[in-house]
């Protein structure tokens, strides 16, 4: 670290090379972090997670018993132990609680007053923030599986909505209608995600081990179904014979620069494809145990180098390096199956919910103090971990 700075110091070396080393250190070092507890309010299991994208201090949780509750991740008391506080939750009494199991809360990109939930009471809620009150709610005729906002988007304010139907729903939120929908999935639509790269990218992973991208200006159907093999198995058939996993798929996650998708499927495999193109990168993370019957909410990191998939397994979260499938670690703390992972990009840290009822974070392990009379050379040289190794050149890079 001494050295990187000196040589940014100097000129010698590019500023975003240092900020990839200390970030993929930082992820490299996750532990369960003894000095911070997240408030316990969930009575039953915890489904999903999700934390604004503008200050990221602020996180959303929603819970299998249909609350939603609201924490606040700074420390405002400054002390090395505390509780990141719940500011307020949509509990059981609340007259506008979903009256199931909450599967999706995310907050509306550009702006900490709104945030979205769906549920098994088949119904997307739009939350004004600061009242605490539905802005409007979209009703659906089966359960609702997920659903996501476009992080990117500005010409349109549609959100994608998986259901117990076969159909992809479009609601509108400037117009409070579900404006259209997307037909090529034959079973239920276990997972929808906007791609971070093109506001009118679409993929959405089916019951019937589709995974589908969607260009929602074009009517007239899907842009490719992704196939496994490449079309290598499948020559001699129609597009309609491609799958992306023999199973389920309830798990999709674009990378951060939209390049790569990331699926998950009820088959115990993880697949990683060129979202150009639609290919099957072959990239192998052995075998992901994956037993849930609905969606599955993973993450992928930001800013290191490679990057990195925490990807819920068991009672534990499996870390993999995106693009090798090196498994690099197993994080255990939870008691019970987890459910969801939210990567903070900010300072690198990890927040998972489980059917334990808890939330646990996860945060980089501080460093060893150097003494200053001794320089970074001059101690003893470790082995590194591959992942520490920056593959990228200084140059043509983040600015």
């Amino acid at each position: 670290m001494l050295g990187l700075m000196a040589s940014r110091q100097a000129g010698l070396d590019d500023p975003a090379r240092l900020r990839r080393v200390e970030r993929t250190r930082r992820v490299l070092s996750l532990e369960l972090n003894k000095d911070r507890d997240v408030e316990r309010i969930h009575g039953s299991g915890i489904n999903t997670l999700d934390i604004e994208p503008v200050e990221g201090r602020y996180m959303l949780s929603g819970g299998s018993d249909g609350v939603i509750v609201l924490y606040d991740l700074e420390n405002l008391s400054r002390k090395p132990n505390y509780t990141c506080k719940a500011l307020f939750s949509v509990g059981r009494s609340h007259p506008d609680v979903h009256k199931f199991s909450v599967e999706t809360v995310q907050w509306y990109p550009h702006d900490t007053g709104i945030f979205t939930s769906s549920s098994f009471d088949k119904t997307l809620k739009i939350w004004d923030t600061n009242t605490l009150q539905p802005a409007d709610i979209f009703h659906f005729e089966g359960t609702v599986y997920s659903h996501h906002m476009s992080p990117v988007a500005t010409k349109h304010c549609l959100i994608a909505v998986g259901t117990k139907s076969p159909k992809v729903q479009l609601c509108d939120l400037k117009s409070g209608s579900s404006s259209h929908i997307l037909q090529g999935h034959r079973q239920e639509v276990l997972a929808v995600s906007w791609s971070p790269r093109h506001e009118y990218i679409l993929a959405t992973g089916s019951a019937d081990g589709k995974v589908k991208l969607w260009d929602v200006r074009r009517a007239s159907g899907c842009l490719s179904t992704l196939d496994q093999y490449n079309g290598e198995k499948s020559k001699a058939s129609s597009e309609a014979a491609n799958t992306a996993h023999n199973g389920r798929v309830n798990g999709l996650c674009y990378t951060n620069d939209g390049l790569h998708l990331l699926t998950i499927g009820t088959d115990d495999r993880m697949r990683l494809w060129n979202s150009s193109t639609g290919e099957n990168t072959l990239v192998n993370y052995g075998k992901v145990c994956n037993e849930s019957r609905k969606g599955l909410k993973f993450a992928i990191s930001c800013g290191c180098n490679p990057e990195f998939a925490f990807v819920p397994y068991g009672s534990t979260i499996a870390v993999y390096t995106v693009f090798t499938g090196e498994l690099i670690t197993m994080l255990r703390g939870h008691y019970s199956t987890v459910n969801c992972c939210v990567f903070q990009p900010h300072f690198q840290e990890l927040y998972t919910g489980s059917k334990d009822c808890n939330i646990l974070a996860w945060i980089p392990a501080p460093r060893e103090p150097v003494p200053d009379d001794i320089s970074e050379k001059s101690l003893p040289q470790h082995h590194v971990n591959p992942a520490y190794e920056d593959a990228w050149s200084s140059s043509d890079d983040e600015g």
